[in-house]
């Protein structure tokens, strides 16, 4: 039986995804001529501009905000705006400043208790990467030729109406796959990931895993990290039951889309834009009432152990998806109750860039939009407020980061559920439906003497009142509470 460990920096880590090329621009990094308009709409192949100095020189906004921890997609030389297409893996970048900026990131960082998670392509690389392009230009002849799997010749790796002759991700001739049965390519890859944690990254988000099958691939990686450092993060973005890679030979958790999409379904509900979810690799349709989301709340919790639940990678959208707010139709009570149960519920946290001023977006490009800093107008002061009231309400109450979670009540529109450790209890509760909604829920289970508890609000509206053994729940139409109980 192996032991479960999980770094425990993350248990209390409030993350921030940024996409490099539309979050900031400094002035310090040289730019080529031809890029977008930072304000246009974003296209798949044009490049904003974004860079690592710029993220930097915005760390004060994601301190106010009460982020500690930043997670990067793609960094390295790639000739795509979101270098999932890896031309190098030790290098940054020119575009966002190459090494040194990372460098300059990191520390900056640091000094800030901010924790730095680099995005790692593994599966596969692409046309321009070095080992790869040998191969193109040399045929049969290539000594890496065994780092890919060749299947015909002559390669075709732009003409589409020829066979590409070589295995890609999903068929995308663009991004050809690694083989990491050679034990070659597995050695380069460790290496990677070793030599990206001694320049002092945090942890590792890994691209797409489930499609590396080499037997014992990922339980070398978490021993080689961990050996580096025993509190680097390991990530990985598996979008549905993930057991297999969370037993703690491998993951420490997830990107948890098992939890985006039961919170979309419950708290959008019928307002979901079918056309901006379909296509992708979770379910936030059909709608759920609060019996059903209960359900899929109360299996995710019994799905993996308790220690990677606190460490699984909570989210709302990211860059793979449209962003909630267009996704439930601009209804900005259903992102309002989603992101109260992302900031309480175990886990981390992870905000998507600009969610936290309301950005919208839809599917890719869309989502990509770049940050508006210099239109303070178009920030939605609301939206900001909320996300920095939930914010400090996490880091203030341990219990919501690693108490112990219990479902209170399920009904209706209405669910309600309690974070306990030794010190504390609080209550959260939120209602989808459009009428106020009443629930009772039994609170001896939670061992405490009715007669001795009273609450207080801590965030949003309603009250909750102890009556013998129960406890009497009252939110108002479309909105969110969390109670802290007192003696």
């Amino acid at each position: 039986m192996i032991e479960i460990r999980t770094p425990d920096w993350v248990k209390h880590a409030v993350f921030y995804q940024i996409f490099p090329d539309r979050f900031a621009q400094s002035a310090r990094v040289p730019k080529p001529n031809n890029l977008e308009p930072w304000d246009a709409a974003p296209t798949y192949n044009g490049y904003k501009g974004g860079d690592l100095l710029g993220i930097a020189e915005h760390l004060d906004h994601l301190q106010d905000l009460g982020v500690n921890a930043i997670y990067l997609t793609p960094i390295f030389q790639s000739a795509t705006n979101h270098r999932y297409h890896t031309h190098d893996y030790y290098q940054v970048d020119p575009i966002l400043g190459g090494s040194s900026a990372l460098r300059e990131l990191i520390d900056a960082a640091h000094r800030r208790n901010m924790k730095v998670v680099l995005d790692g392509v593994f599966n596969h690389a692409s046309r321009g990467f070095f080992f790869f392009h040998d191969i193109l230009e040399n045929g049969p002849d290539s000594p890496w030729l065994d780092w890919f799997i060749i299947e015909d010749w002559p390669l075709n790796p732009y003409d589409g109406a020829k066979p590409a002759n070589y295995v890609a991700w999903v068929g995308n001739r663009a991004l050809p796959k690694l083989n990491t049965d050679n034990p070659q390519v597995r050695e380069y890859l460790m290496r990677v990931a070793e030599y990206w944690l001694h320049e002092g990254i945090d942890g590792w988000r890994l691209d797409v895993p489930f499609e590396i099958k080499t037997e014992g691939f990922w339980q070398e990686f978490r021993q080689r990290v961990k050996a580096i450092n025993p509190e680097a993060y390991i990530v990985g973005e598996v979008w549905r039951d993930s057991r297999q890679w969370l037993q703690g030979d491998q993951f420490d958790g997830v990107m948890n889309y098992l939890f985006t999409a039961a919170v979309i379904a419950f708290t959008a509900g019928d307002r979901v834009i079918p056309d901006l979810v379909r296509d992708r690799s979770y379910d936030p349709i059909p709608a759920l009432h609060a019996e059903e989301f209960a359900a899929k709340i109360d299996w995710l919790l019994e799905l993996y152990a308790w220690e990677i639940q606190l460490t699984q990678l909570n989210l709302l959208d990211s860059h793979d998806t449209a962003r909630l707010r267009n996704i439930a139709g601009g209804d900005k009570a259903s992102v309002h109750l989603a992101t109260v149960l992302l900031f309480t519920f175990p886990g981390a946290p992870s905000i998507f860039y600009g969610d936290e001023i309301g950005l919208p977006g839809g599917q890719d490009p869309d989502c990509r939009r770049a940050f508006p800093w210099e239109q303070p107008e178009r920030w939605d002061q609301d939206v900001l407020a909320y996300h920095k009231a939930l914010i400090a309400l996490r880091h203030a109450h341990p219990a919501l980061r690693t108490g112990r979670f219990q479902r209170l009540y399920a009904s209706g529109g209405l669910y309600a559920f309690a974070r306990q450790n030794d010190a504390e209890t609080l209550v959260i509760a939120v209602n989808t439906a459009e009428e106020m909604q009443r629930g009772e829920a039994l609170w001896s289970a939670f061992g405490q003497t009715n007669e001795q508890i009273s609450f207080t609000t801590v965030y949003g509206r309603g009250e909750a009142l102890c009556n013998n053994s129960s406890l009497l729940i009252t939110i108002p139409p479309r909105d969110g509470l969390i109670l802290l109980a007192t003696n």
